[in-house]
Order: structure tokens, then sequence, then C-alpha cells
């Protein structure tokens, strides 16, 4: 079960609830047995649930607005708790209704604590296992693109990561393993190549793929890509997070080649090259063509195919 897909259904699921609640106390109040006098409570906690719903589905790292959803179900389950007590509302009723809060309270609380491991500064790769605490680490980079093609045909590309080179700035090759490794050569500086092997370490079809370096390695680095269905059928939104760590000497001088100095800019390159790669078939290059223009009409665009060549 993949987080970020789990958070979404339930910023959405926040958000229904929220309505009904504003839209239709009364009948909710029946529904739950709740007493009328109870009623105009519900209206408050509708806002609060649409307000986290649309908070969740803003935010890439909706870890905070998880323990947000945690903490409003403490206090329905409280609110539900204390109605018990009341011999106006009806007990069998509000019963049934405090167990499905305590579910999706356990749901929320699961997917709260995964989404803040992976922000708590563990990244990809464990900090306690770099170079001294006072280095300066990169931080994780993080960026995300809609693809306009369906998401099992994305997830495919992703998975076979002999398509990294086709839009990945400054990579050479990946070449798959017999025992389900894979080999990675960069360019250098100076015609050197830099190599590394990786493995999968953790996957879900149509859904999400993580990755990482084997020990050893010039440049230990690890990334993630989740996949979900864009709002309204309009593809796929893919989500992409690097890790890795510089070394130095002629190692850390291919990793700067191969990453530039703005990690993110170069990763924005390549989610671009993926995403004409998969709705054109080809990267839309002008260089070499007698009628291509020195530059296009973004400058924006420019600088990231300026930033990947």
């Amino acid at each position: 079960m993949d987080e970020f897909q789990v958070s979404r259904g339930l910023g959405w699921f926040s958000i229904g609830l929220g309505a009904a609640q504003v839209l239709a106390p009364r009948r909710l109040g029946d529904a739950i047995g709740l007493a009328e006098e109870h009623h105009h409570l519900l209206p408050l906690m509708g806002l609060r649930e649409i307000a986290t719903g649309v908070g969740l589905l803003g935010s890439d790292d909706g870890a905070g607005w998880l323990w947000s959803r945690v903490a409003g179900d403490a206090i329905d389950l409280a609110a539900l708790g204390a109605a018990l007590g009341d011999e106006d509302n009806d007990k069998s009723r509000i019963g049934l209704a405090m167990a499905a809060v305590a579910g999706v309270t356990a749901l929320d609380v699961w997917c709260a604590s995964r989404m803040s491991e992976r922000h708590e500064g563990r990244g990809l790769l464990a900090r306690s296992e770099r170079e001294a605490e006072d280095s300066a680490l990169p931080e994780p980079t993080r960026k995300s693109i809609t693809i306009n093609r369906p998401i099992h045909e994305v997830y495919a590309f992703w998975r076979d990561f002999e398509n990294f080179p086709r839009f990945m700035p400054g990579l050479e090759s990946v070449e798959a393993r017999d025992d389900g490794r894979w080999r990675w050569v960069a360019k250098g500086p100076a015609g050197r190549r830099i190599e590394w092997d990786s493995e999968i370490v953790e996957e879900s079809p149509s859904s999400m793929i993580a990755w990482r370096s084997l020990p050893g390695a010039d440049v230990p680095n690890a990334g993630s890509v989740h996949f979900e269905s864009a709002p309204g059928g309009r593809g796929t939104i893919v989500r992409v997070e690097l890790d890795y760590d510089l070394p130095g000497g002629a190692a850390g001088e291919a990793v700067a080649r191969l990453f530039g100095v703005a990690p993110g800019k170069q990763t924005e390159v390549a989610l671009l090259r993926v995403k004409q790669l998969l709705e054109t078939g080809e990267v839309a290059r002008t260089e070499g063509q007698p009628a291509g223009r020195a530059r296009s009409t973004s400058r924006k665009y420019d600088d990231w195919l300026r930033a990947g060549l």
C-alpha cells in the first residue's frame, strides 16, 4: 500500500465527509444516532474536515495535515464517547460510528507515520552512514510532473532502467544484470566514466519504484518514483525523489557534472524529457536542424535544456 495514494484518498474522504456534515447535518446526525440538539456541532466538524482535505490534496508533503486528521479523529471519538452518556442518543448507532472513526484513525496514524519517516531528515540515504556531521550534505531533490499517458504505460517506462539514458542528463548507459541488479555508467570530466551498481529495494506495480546503489559505489545514491492517476483522467502524476552523497576528488566532479550545481533543475530537465518522450515519442530539439532557432519562445525551457545538455 502506497502512502501517497492513501494520503490523497484520505484528502478526498475528508472533503466528502465535511461536505455532508456542512450541507446535511440533520440527516447525518440522525444516521449516526445523535439527538437533534447535537446536530449544530456537525457543520463545525465539517469545516475542519474540508480544510484538512484541501490541505492534503494541495501538499506534496502531507505529514502535517495527516497528523491534523489524527487530532481531529481524537476529538470526534471524544465527542462520540460523551454522546454515549446522553439518554436521548441512539447508543447502538453511536457505537457503530465510533468503530468506523477508530478504523479511519488507524489508517490516518499509519499514513502519517510513513509520511513523517520519509521527511524527518532521513532521506533515501541514511544520514548516519554519511560523512562527518559538519559536512555539507545535499537535501533530497523532490519534483513532480503530470504526463498525459495512462499510469500503466508511465510505470512500465520507468520500470525499465535502460530507458534512463534517454532522458537523464549525463547518464551514458544502464544495463540489466542477470542477478536482477543494474549497472550504471555516467559521463565524467575529461572523459572519465563513473560506474555503479544498483538494486530495487521496494516496488508496487503501477504505484511506486524505489532503488539504491550498492556498497562501494563511487556515487552513493538512491531514488524513488511514485505514480498516481491525475484527476479527471488527465494522465499520470509522477513524483520523483533523488538523493545522493557527493564525494570528493574526481568522482565528486563527475557527480557535480551529472547532477549539475542545481540538482532540482537537472531533475526538471529529466522530467520534461520523460513527458516529451511518452507524449510525443521523442525529445524536442532544434540543434542541427537548418530551420531550427537558436532559442525557443520560452526562456525557462531554454534554461532547462542548456542545463541538461
